[in-house]
């Protein structure tokens, strides 16, 4: 998944409004921007064969450092251990987890079934989703849809440059998520792993500016 991962950022938000946009969204993208750094180290690797859609042509031979369900638990925690040492916010710690802990259910729904227990474990879940176009569709999309919407009831814009930092990226990333389940493998495999990093990144930064740009909406007084 990709925006699916990012509603559960955008919903983890809307929970405890104390956490920044970009932290929630670095939390639930975490195991690919590990994934990412790990790819380009040669810890993991990946194959990407010739096939339309990311379900079809996405081939995870090694990816059980960033995201088995074990190796995700412990990232899981060094991250809310982090964020409680800094901030001394329980609930956000555990929120954080859990956002980190879904990016692994959220790839055994959407992946093949490659997605790894632990490392050294040979079992692999997945149920394919990414595999529908239709219900990829459905599912992710009416996920990611959902999350705007609750952030957007649940904020609103500091100035007008918060209306052109969010939405055009929204469609941005609304659109290179379509490429990505209905689109051709990169051209240049061997580098996929520095542009993930670098997209993924950029979706982290972009998510802490519009934080900036956006203020939680105050809970109205009784009665009103």
């Amino acid at each position: 998944m990709f925006v699916g991962h990012l509603a559960v950022g955008f919903a983890a938000k809307r929970m405890e409004p104390r956490i920044s946009l970009g932290t929630t969204v670095m939390a639930a993208m975490l195991a690919d921007l590990i994934w990412s750094v790990f790819l380009i180290a040669g810890i993991e690797h990946v194959q990407f064969r010739q096939a339309l859609g990311a379900g079809n042509y996405f081939q995870a031979s090694n990816i059980a450092f960033s995201h088995s369900l074990l190796m995700d638990a412990i990232w899981a925690a060094l991250l809310a251990l982090a964020y409680f040492l800094l901030r001394r916010n329980s609930r956000g710690a555990w929120l954080l987890a859990a956002a980190v802990l879904s990016h692994w259910l959220l790839d055994v729904i959407a992946h093949r079934p490659d997605m790894p227990l632990a490392p050294g474990v040979h079992a692999r879940l997945g149920l394919g989703l990414w595999t529908s176009i239709p219900a990829t569709l459905i599912v992710e999309g009416g996920m990611w849809l959902a999350a705007i919407i609750v952030y957007v009831r649940a904020t609103h814009p500091r100035n007008r440059a918060a209306f052109f930092v969010f939405w055009p990226v929204i469609a941005l990333l609304t659109l290179a998520w379509y490429n990505n389940i209905t689109g051709p493998p990169p051209p240049n495999p061997s580098a996929a792993g520095i542009s993930a990093l670098i997209f993924f990144s950029l979706t982290v930064a972009w998510a802490y500016w519009v934080n900036r740009l956006r203020a939680d909406r105050l809970p109205q007084p009784a009665g009103a």
